[in-house]
C-alpha cells in the first residue's frame, strides 16, 4: 500500500522526537473534535464530519472560528494514509462514514473520481484558487487545497566539507561526482518514492526513464521502503541521521523538509542545515470533496468554502507542511526564509498516472529493487 501525505506528518514527528519536542502535525486521535457548539447526527446536524488521511491538523482556534462563522463544529475522522482512506470511502460509497473527504492527491485522484465518489460542488472563492491547481474545473467534484513538492534534499555540510557542489537536476544524481550519496524510497510503497519516479518520467519520457534508473542503479542509489527510514536513519543531514550517524548526504523528501529541520531545532540556527535539489521536484496537489450521500450536505459545503478561506489557507503551513493553493493567502516567515521556491516542477496528469501507474512501479521494480 502507498503512504501519501502522512510522510510530511511523520517528517514533523519524527523530526520533534529526535529534538525531545512536540511536533505540531497530525496531533489527535482518529476521532477528534473541534471546540465549539455541538449538535446531533443527521438531518438538520450541526456536526460535519471530515474523513481524512492523519495527517490534516488544523488550529484549534481557526476550527473554532468556521463554528462561530456557520454554527457547525467540524468532527474529524482520521484514516490512516491517504490510500488506506480513499479506499474506505470507495467501498462505502453512497453510505459515506462522513460528510467531506480531504486527502486525495493527484497521484490518485482519477481513481477517486472514477468511483463517482463525490458529489459536484463549487465552492465559494474558487476563483482565488491557482488556475493550474484546478484538476476539474469543469465538473467541481473535487476542490483544491494544497501543494507540495517531492525533491531530492542535500545535507549542506556534507557538500561544503566535501567542496563539492550538491545537485541541482535529474542528470546531476547519475553523475560520477554523486556514486553512493543518494536515497530514496520504494516507488511502490510510499508516496514520495512514487513522487520522484513519476518525475523521472516526465523528464525522460516512457522509454527513457527506464535508461535513467539504470544510471542511478549503477551510481549506487539506495532504496529503502518509506520516507521516515530514508530520512532519519539513512539522510545525514536530518537531525535523526545525524543521532543514527547516517551516511547518505542525498535524500528524496519535500521542499518543506528545511524549514521543519528548523523549526524544532532548539536553538534554532540562522541557516537550514538541509537544501533542496529544485530541479528533481514533483508537484503534488491535493483535494478535498463533498461525499455522495452525505448526511450533512450544507454542512460539507460550508466547510468545503471554509477550507479555501485565506484564514485557513494560512493556517495551514505550520500545521500540515504544505502550500496554500489560493492566491492571496501569504506562507509564514519560517517558509519564505528556509523553504525552496519551485518555479517549475514536474507534474503528470492524473489520467495518465491511473493509465500507467503500475506498469511504471512494476519496471521501476525490477530494475532497483533486489
Amino acid at each position: 500500500m502507498i503512504t501519501t501525505r502522512r510522510s510530511r506528518q511523520l517528517a514533523a514527528s519524527a523530526l520533534a522526537a529526535a529534538l525531545g519536542v512536540t511536533a505540531l502535525a497530525g496531533c489527535g486521535s482518529s476521532d477528534d473534535t473541534s471546540s465549539g457548539s455541538g449538535g446531533t447526527k443527521g438531518s438538520g446536524s450541526k456536526t460535519v464530519t471530515l474523513v481524512s488521511h492523519d495527517s490534516f491538523n488544523a488550529s484549534k482556534d481557526v476550527l473554532k472560528q468556521f463554528t462561530e462563522e456557520t454554527g457547525y463544529t467540524v468532527k474529524v475522522l482520521k484514516s490512516g494514509d491517504a490510500g488506506v482512506a480513499l479506499n474506505q470511502e470507495i467501498l462505502t460509497k453512497g453510505s459515506p462514514r462522513g460528510d467531506v473527504f480531504f486527502g486525495v492527491d493527484n497521484t490518485l485522484l482519477s481513481r477517486a473520481l472514477d468511483s463517482g465518489l463525490f458529489t459536484p460542488y463549487e465552492a465559494k472563492g474558487i476563483d482565488r484558487v491557482a488556475a493550474d491547481t484546478r484538476l476539474d474545473a469543469d465538473q467541481h467534484r473535487v476542490t483544491p487545497i494544497d501543494t507540495g513538492d517531492i525533491c531530492v534534499n542535500y545535507d549542506k555540510k556534507y557538500f561544503a566539507d566535501k567542496k563539492l557542489a550538491p545537485p541541482r537536476s535529474f542528470d546531476d544524481l547519475a553523475k560520477p561526482a554523486y556514486k553512493d550519496l543518494l536515497v530514496t524510497e520504494n516507488a511502490g510503497t510510499s508516496s514520495p518514492g512514487l513522487g520522484f519516479l513519476l518525475g523521472t518520467v516526465a523528464t525522460y519520457g516512457e522509454k527513457g526513464y527506464q535508461d535513467y534508473w539504470k544510471k542511478l542503479e549503477r551510481n549506487g542509489v539506495k532504496v529503502v521502503d518509506g520516507w521516515e527510514q530514508a530520512y532519519n536513519e539513512e539522510f545525514s543531514g536530518s537531525a535523526g541521521g545525524k543521532k543514527a550517524k547516517a551516511d547518505r548526504p542525498l535524500v528524496v523528501s519535500y521542499a518543506s523538509s528545511p524549514p521543519v529541520e528548523v523549526l524544532y531545532a532548539k536553538p534554532q540556527p540562522a541557516e537550514a542545515p538541509t537544501g533542496v535539489a529544485t530541479g528533481t521536484c514533483f508537484r503534488q496537489i491535493e483535494f478535498a470533496g463533498l461525499l455522495k450521500g452525505a448526511k450533512n450536505e450544507a454542512g460539507g459545503k460550508a466547510l468545503l468554502d471554509f477550507l479555501i478561506s485565506k484564514k485557513f489557507q494560512e493556517d495551514m503551513p505550520l500545521n500540515m507542511f504544505v502550500n496554500p493553493v489560493v492566491k492571496d493567502a501569504a506562507l509564514p516567515e519560517l517558509f519564505t526564509e528556509f523553504g525552496a521556491t519551485v518555479a517549475s516542477p514536474t507534474t503528470v496528469a492524473p489520467d495518465r498516472i491511473a493509465k500507467n501507474r503500475e506498469q511504471w512501479v512494476q519496471s521501476w521494480s525490477s530494475l532497483v529493487v533486489k
